[in-house]
């Protein structure tokens, strides 16, 4: 289970990356047509770029882990990922939440050897 709970916390990892682009391109447009609270849009799409590259690295952590941490900080990446992030991002960082969870209740009578 902490295998596939690191997969699933990789792939919604790169497309929260892709979110948060979108999120920027948003704010940048907006910015550029001098939007009122374009500048929260573009800080909010670059908390999601620094969250979603934080779940990718706990996620390919929590592949190789034995332990119970790399789930627990996933979780924690996850939440604050989808408060600091933008509407795009906190759809996948709850996947990634989910994943988090996946690796953090896994047992480890439970991995195959």
């Amino acid at each position: 289970m902490r295998k596939a709970g690191g997969i699933i916390v990789l792939a919604a990892g790169i497309f929260a990356v892709f979110a948060s682009g979108i999120t920027l391109f948003a704010g940048g447009l907006g910015a550029a047509f001098e939007a009122e609270g374009a500048d929260t849009v573009v800080n909010l799409g670059w908390g999601g770029v620094v969250f979603a590259f934080l779940t990718i690295v706990l996620g390919a952590i929590t592949i190789g882990a034995k332990g119970r941490i790399p789930g627990v900080l996933i979780v924690i990446s996850a939440i604050a990922g989808a408060i600091l992030g933008g509407t795009l991002v906190a759809i996948f960082m709850a996947l990634a939440g989910i994943g988090g969870l996946l690796a953090a209740i896994a047992s480890p009578e439970t991995e195959v050897r």
